[in-house]
């Protein structure tokens, strides 16, 4: 069993390293543009796996609360959206 202080110790080590990484971890923006040609699909996402969304819906990437969100979009390789039920190149409001 670990001494009071050691313990205490450890715990306020752990708040600091939370203090720290939290803001890093915060700093949600747009997935990075992919490598292949792409275009933006709207309506597609599963919950929490967007890449990003139109304005006045959520701060970025990863944030979607629902599936199918009309609002958050993935990117798609360019020209295949249309072919994904549901899909659309423009966010529905």
């Amino acid at each position: 069993m670990q001494k009071p202080s050691l313990r205490a110790g450890l715990l306020v080590a752990s708040a600091v390293a939370a203090t720290v990484a939290l803001p890093l971890l915060a700093n949600a923006g747009p997935a990075p543009m992919p490598t292949f040609q792409a275009e933006k699909c709207y309506g597609v996402n599963a919950a929490g796996k967007n890449d990003c969304a139109s304005t006045n819906s959520h701060s970025c990437a990863g944030e979607a609360k629902m599936a199918m969100d009309a609002k958050s979009w993935i990117y798609v390789p360019a020209g295949t959206c249309g072919k994904i039920q549901g899909g659309s190149t423009t966010a529905k409001m």
